[in-house]
């Protein structure tokens, strides 16, 4: 018993692998870029995806005319789902070596969840802070879409378009963008992974997988589709920014939503209201819209 408990201990102790928006979450981003493609970037993605190992997977039973779109909506959850395949190596949660940036297309096996976030830091009791490490899911942004648009080899630009289509995901989670150090979370609070919440009548544990399961847990291409086709009804500016300037909306964002009441300074456990949740949807509707235009208006850019 004391071992078993000690084990627990241990694992309770390990850094906490961060998601961002579930698969649906990432498709609904998907489904949104994919509507916003201008020629030649559909023809582009429709050649380029069948390169990925787990391209049978995601058209198996899906007409020809479909394949390209339900293709690369089921793509933006790739970089998830290696976590758990088999032939995938997990790095760790901290880059480390000249393996960490490197982009060698799917002859890497590595898993790099380092890629998945970037934890700009803050402190509202006067913690000190550490600044985040590289290479990050900004670093990896801007070397995807510079690559999709050289003469790489399509081996390359693929793998480079699947995790694109994450990662742009990834940045538009609040929590992806930040962690915040107080004095019981002295090396910051792993994006929320470290704050525990309740809601009513049930919710995860922690305010990242919170974050992460507001949108939904669909598994459904299709239900992605119709979540886009009605965040679509409202226009929304995407602005001129670039990754570094989303990268720094998210993190206002946190500040100014994730971790706002009833969610208060150090690791809770916090009650999650009524009041949070409505908005906490209304938020990540936002951001997953957001994420989306963007990303059609990257791989336009880069695929043109």
């Amino acid at each position: 018993m004391r071992f078993r408990l000690l084990i627990a201990a241990m694992i309770a102790l390990l850094p906490v692998p961060a998601l961002a928006w579930d698969d649906y979450g990432h498709m609904v981003v998907a489904a949104i870029a994919w509507q916003k493609l201008d020629a030649p970037a559909p023809e582009r993605v429709a050649a380029l995806l069948p390169l990925n190992p787990d391209y049978p997977k995601w058209v198996s039973g899906v007409a020809d005319a479909d394949k390209a779109e339900t293709a690369f909506i089921r793509a933006a959850t790739w970089p998830d789902a290696i976590k758990g395949e088999a032939g995938y190596t997990n790095d760790g949660e901290t880059p480390n070596g000249s393996d960490a940036a490197r982009n060698i297309g799917y002859a890497d096996k590595l898993q790099h969840r380092y890629w998945h976030y970037i934890d700009l830091p803050f402190s509202p009791d006067g913690t000190p802070v550490q600044q985040p490490a590289a290479p990050n899911a900004q670093t990896q942004i801007t070397s995807f879409r510079t690559v999709l648009a050289s003469n790489a080899s399509d081996d390359i630009k693929s793998y480079d378009l699947v995790w694109l289509e994450h990662l742009v995901g990834d940045i538009h989670q609040p929590l992806h963008a930040t962690s915040r150090f107080t004095h019981d979370l002295p090396n910051g609070d792993q994006g929320g992974n470290l704050v525990k919440i309740t809601c009513s009548p049930s919710c995860p544990r922690s305010l990242h997988a919170y974050w992460d399961d507001v949108l939904g847990k669909s598994e459904s291409v299709d239900e992605a589709r119709t979540e886009a086709a009605h965040l679509l009804r409202t226009p929304m500016d995407v602005g001129t920014g670039t990754e570094a300037d989303w990268v720094r909306e998210s993190f206002e964002e946190a500040q100014r939503t994730v971790y706002a009441a009833p969610v208060g300074v150090g690791s809770g456990t916090f009650a999650l209201d009524a009041a949070y949740e409505a908005n906490a949807k209304k938020v990540a509707e936002n951001c997953v819209e957001l994420a989306g235009l963007r990303l059609g208006s990257v791989l336009n850019q880069a695929l043109k």
